[in-house]
């Protein structure tokens, strides 16, 4: 089954404006990091799912993974992947550019509130 999203408009006040950068947006209650590499958009989980590392404090090396400050998991920005090898999974996020404005997708629950 597909995966279903809402979509949210990023406060482009809080983008990352330099390459190999990462700010932290809240989007619907939500904190996200959003980081710029190689002059696209990326979005994910603001905290490492290894040891809640803060992965705003981390860094982007070259290939493009986000690295997790406390230990130096790495992650890839694209799909979540731990590439250095620990078997977790970093929660990502689908940008889409729009005429106004790049906007984030947040999965829909399956549960009704």
């Amino acid at each position: 089954m597909a995966k279903e999203y809402s979509w949210y408009k990023l406060d482009e006040g809080y983008l990352p404006l330099a390459e190999n950068t990462i700010r932290v947006q809240e989007v619907n209650g939500k904190k996200i990091c959003c980081a710029l590499h190689q002059g696209q958009l990326f979005a994910f989980a603001y905290k490492c799912p290894h040891a809640g590392g803060i992965m705003a404090d981390g860094f982007i090396d070259a290939a493009g993974n986000v690295i997790c400050p406390l230990h130096r998991y790495k992650f890839s920005m694209k799909n979540g992947y731990n590439c250095s090898g620990e078997g977790y999974y970093l929660k990502t996020y689908p940008i889409e550019q729009r005429e106004d404005g790049p906007y984030v997708g947040m999965e829909k629950s399956g549960w009704l509130w």
